[in-house]
């Protein structure tokens, strides 16, 4: 695996409203961390960084535009020359223009890491895959909250993440740790 020049670090949704309580128990303690990690090496790199913020249309949302928690987290804040990609679902594809800035700024490879993993970072990533980007999901800078299935079933957030990096490993993207990514270069 080669970590190519250009390749596109994807960060998803760190907004101050994703560390709300009553979003639930969560996974991967250190997934901010890795995060900065690869955000740190990204910005020494000079390779492109994209954020992705969530404009919820709901009014109960922690991303709801009228309130704090739609605001970035302030070490996750985009710097000048970074891009920022605003959504109202959880694809960063959907009715963006992602997909138009990658291809005229000829990214093919595309690093993804945010949250929820079950949601914008799965949801994301199908579509990455689907439109036949290189895609990385580095499965330990993503976290997810505890879920129960469509039959009332408790799941662990550990479990929820597990499934759905599952989900994409292989079909959409090839799952790796941080480590890996900066291993790539």
């Amino acid at each position: 695996m080669e970590l190519k020049a250009n390749a596109a670090l994807i960060i998803i949704d760190q907004q101050k409203g994703i560390l709300h309580p009553r979003l639930g128990r969560r996974n991967n303690p250190q997934a901010e961390a890795r995060m900065l990690e690869m955000l740190d090496h990204w910005r020494r790199t000079a390779r492109p960084v994209i954020h992705v913020q969530h404009l919820s249309r709901s009014e109960d949302s922690v991303f709801w535009p009228q309130q704090s928690g739609v605001e970035f987290q302030e070490r996750f804040a985009p710097r000048a020359g970074e891009r920022l990609i605003q959504k109202q679902v959880p694809d960063a594809f959907c009715s963006t223009g992602l997909e138009t800035q990658l291809r005229e700024a000829g990214i093919g490879q595309l690093i993804i890491a945010g949250v929820a993993t079950h949601n914008s970072v799965e949801s994301t990533a199908r579509t990455a895959g689907n439109l036949g980007f290189d895609t990385w999901v580095a499965e330990d800078a993503c976290f997810t909250f505890d879920k129960a299935d469509f039959f009332g079933h408790a799941h662990s957030a550990e479990e929820v993440h597990a499934m759905s990096l599952g989900n994409l490993h292989g079909e959409y993207a090839t799952v790796v740790s941080t480590a890996c990514v900066l291993k790539a270069d």
